[in-house]
């Protein structure tokens, strides 16, 4: 089965946190805040709103900064992804 988004959304996969500090501390993950870094599988085709068609700024492959509460979260063959909206991504990392 293969995920296609519709309209203005993405599907990500969030990108795994770094499980010790820059100074080598290993952090239980408890202690580990959720990055909200994730990277783009695919996309979709964009939509017209108000007459005007918005293209899609992200691309499959790249890595994205995205809202706290965004998102929908799907499950598919045991692995999690989230489907956003286009609008709640923030920024691409590079």
């Amino acid at each position: 089965m293969k995920i296609r988004p519709l309209g203005s959304n993405v599907l990500v996969r969030e990108v795994e946190v770094e499980e010790k500090t820059a100074s080598g501390i290993v952090l239980p993950s408890s202690a580990q805040e959720k990055p909200y870094i994730a990277e783009v599988l695919e996309v979709g085709p964009g939509e017209i709103r108000d007459g005007k068609e918005i293209k899609m700024q992200v691309k499959k492959g790249d890595k994205v900064l995205y809202s706290k509460y965004a998102g929908t979260e799907v499950k598919l063959n045991e692995e999690k992804y989230l489907l956003l909206k286009h609008d709640d991504i923030l920024a691409i990392v590079e």
